[in-house]
């Protein structure tokens, strides 16, 4: 078990200081004769499921091979060995789930997925937050925003209008110095208004610490606009950062705070566990649909004959080795674990393939703390901006309306889960002065746990006691912690400066070959389920044009882009091809 119980924790932490048929798209038959094309799915991850769902709705016969357990890094988890008197085993996770409103193509699956009593499917078990916590250490005053959705979004949007608005925004929310606000502000109006080449080429090759001048800020500057953003949001350093990645993530989000473009809320969550709330029921409707899976098969290797791939290579769950084929093959695993399957002759069939090992992976994982008392810090999502492990929290049971804790999971006397998530990995701690790599199990537990502490318990209030605190989970994809080789075998796509250009497509050199996942070039251009989501159905529709199939393509949503400003983005265009600045880029 990853975890210990809370007298085991304080002791060593001491000595150390119904159904619903749910419309769907017509299935359509799949081309190429009676019999329908069959298609390996290889990863069972967001991915996978969503290129299943798309081919399963279109008449193909679909078959997904996985080698842990479906869902992947969205999926939540049982602790072991923690239900007890017919209750169920406490709920963990690689990392809480957080959907926002710039999401498209994640929402419309997953109002495509039945679930009881929900005429929007399991979309209906989004819920949003009301605020968020910035919370401060050394006794600093934390900073808690309210998330209205806005009813009337502004009627004119002008660079003017964007920029008094996040300047409002960043010196009301963040008390950062006028001119730093209205600096950042301005930054952002400069990606904003940026043409595409610019944003492919100069952002792309630009920091995000220097794109923002961080380095002649205030710390809080730097922490919440620089490091904030980056390690909490795209786990990656702010040194290194891609402005491309950075900016158009912010440019979505600053739309839908302005309630333009968006699905819904700024901020949305699942009112129950992920598994409970949507990898389930979303497995029961897959196999509705016809697709089969086969878990605990691991992918060691494609083969390829005359130019096309004539088999995978898998490992079954006894260990035995057996080859699997079919007409289509769409490799859906994280780039880590798909590259490793691409021999020397795939590589050679497609360059792009060749192009993947240049792209770069973190750590990026869940602990989850369980108390015996609700601990009501903030109704939504916490980030502790001076932590140094770069931690962000939510406490989750007040939004899982219908499961009462005592009476359904674990031993009756757990009553909360707080999930947190740890960004930062090679820093020093405050309790240890080691890294979370150099530290042990436990031993990041306790550094996580002081870290809250030290943020939430700072203002002459005590929010979290080591009294409520019973046990705690470990996502178990992390192994080796306190050893030389410490190893995690669920890391999170990073976006560094200049590898957006190494991103493969989703069709590949080869005719049944194509891929899926966050690290596949899509609209988002960041590590998210939307990504996931949005490559998925980028390869169906590849699959179906090089079978001529008359199937109707998946539809793949971009990003929100206000076009109030494409007339600015076109002028940036002649700006760039002369070699000047944006217009409002005054340094």
């Amino acid at each position: 078990m990853s975890g210990t119980t809370r007298r085991e924790f304080l002791g060593t932490a001491a000595a150390a200081g119904g159904g619903v048929a749910l419309g769907t798209p017509e299935r359509a038959s799949a081309e190429g004769g009676s019999t329908p094309q069959s298609v390996a799915v290889l990863g069972g991850g967001v991915a996978g499921l969503t290129a299943a769902h798309e081919l399963a709705e279109r008449g193909f016969r679909v078959t997904v091979y996985e080698r842990k357990a479906l869902g992947g890094k969205a999926r939540s988890m049982d602790v072991p060995d923690s239900g007890t008197g017919g209750r169920r085993p406490l709920p963990g996770e690689h990392g809480f789930r957080f959907i926002p409103g710039i999401y498209h193509n994640l929402p419309d699956t997953m109002r495509r997925i039945p679930f009881p009593g929900n005429p929007g499917g399991v979309h209906d078990n989004l819920v949003a937050p009301k605020e968020m916590l910035f919370a401060r250490s050394g006794g600093r005053e934390d900073i808690r925003i309210p998330l209205p959705w806005p009813d009337n979004p502004p009627a004119e949007l002008t660079p003017d209008e964007i920029r008094r608005v996040l300047t409002a925004v960043l010196d009301t929310a963040f008390n950062l110095p006028l001119h730093e606000a209205l600096y950042f502000a301005n930054r952002l109006l400069v990606f904003l208004t940026s043409c595409d080449q610019r944003r492919d080429t100069v952002w792309e090759r630009t920091p995000w610490w220097d794109f923002v001048r961080a380095g002649r800020m205030s710390y809080d500057y730097q922490r919440v606009l620089a490091v904030g953003i980056t390690r909490n949001i795209v786990a990656t350093k702010a040194e290194e950062a891609s402005t491309r990645t950075v900016g158009t993530l912010l440019e979505a989000f600053a739309f839908n705070l302005l309630g333009r473009g968006a699905d819904g809320p700024l901020d949305r969550i699942l009112n129950a566990p992920t598994n409970e709330a949507w990898i389930d029921p979303w497995v029961t409707h897959l196999k509705s649909l016809g697709v089969e899976f086969r878990v605990g098969w691991t992918v060691r290797d494609l083969t390829l004959a005359e130019g096309a791939i004539a088999g995978a290579v898998v490992e079954d769950p006894s260990g035995a080795r057996r080859t699997v084929t079919a007409d289509h093959y769409i490799s859906a695993m994280p780039v880590e674990h798909a590259r490793r399957t691409w021999n020397s002759a795939v590589r050679a069939a497609d360059p792009q393939l060749a192009e993947c090992d240049r792209l770069e992976t973190d750590w990026m994982t869940g602990i989850q703390f369980y108390l015996t008392e609700r601990t009501p810090i903030v109704h939504g999502h916490l980030d502790l901006i001076d932590s140094p492990w770069s931690l962000t929290a939510i406490a989750q049971a007040q939004h899982w309306p219908g499961h009462d804790f005592p009476a359904d999971y674990g031993d009756g006397t757990v009553v909360d889960c707080l999930s947190v998530d740890v960004s930062e990995w090679d820093r020093p701690g405050i309790l240890y002065g080691k890294t979370a790599k150099q530290c042990t199990r436990t031993e990041v537990a306790r550094e996580v746990w002081a870290q809250l502490k030290a943020s939430l318990n700072d203002s002459g209030r005590t929010v979290l006691k080591d009294s409520v605190l019973h046990s705690w989970f470990l996502d178990p994809a992390v192994d080796g912690l306190g050893t030389p080789h410490p190893v995690n075998d669920e890391q999170l796509l990073i976006h560094p400066v200049g590898t957006f250009h190494h991103r493969p497509r989703s069709a590949t050199k080869i005719p049944n070959l194509f891929l899926a996942g966050d690290y596949v070039a899509v609209p988002i251009d960041l590590a998210t389920m939307e990504g996931a989501n949005s490559s998925a159905r980028q390869a169906v529709n590849a699959l179906l044009d090089r079978t001529g199939s008359t199937a109707p393509r998946c539809t793949v949503t971009p990003l929100y882009r206000a076009p109030e400003l494409e007339p600015l983005r076109r002028h940036d265009r002649t700006r760039y091809l002369l070699g000047l600045p944006n217009a409002f880029d005054i340094g």
